[in-house]
């Protein structure tokens, strides 16, 4: 997070109509309660994980983020959860968003 992010927050969510950025606000803590609790890769398929072993509803929450606003607001929900939790898990979100609008590892 940059000096001007910790002080005015993320402009990619901070410039949402409020009825969005509560809608994103709720993904984005969802979003670090699952790395928190599952992480967002595993070694193995099933439970909450895909066949690439990716976290399904993580991966659900990009989808979303990305149809309300793009790879700008992926990318501030990316910086979100480097934040709050480990750049490991941050990176692992990377690798679960594969293929989610302009998303690139």
């Amino acid at each position: 997070m940059s000096f001007l992010e910790k002080i005015f927050g993320y402009s990619a969510i901070n410039q949402l109509p409020s009825h969005q950025k509560q809608e994103v606000n709720k993904l984005l803590e969802e979003l670090v309660k699952i790395g928190k609790l599952d992480d967002y890769l595993s070694l193995q398929p099933g439970g909450p994980f895909n066949v690439r072993c990716h976290h399904t509803q993580a991966r659900k929450i990009g989808e979303r983020l990305n149809e309300i606003g793009g790879l700008d607001l992926m990318l501030a929900a990316r910086s979100y959860v480097n934040d709050k939790l480990k750049s490991t898990l941050a990176e692992h979100l990377d690798y679960c968003w594969q293929d989610i609008g302009e998303w690139q590892v």
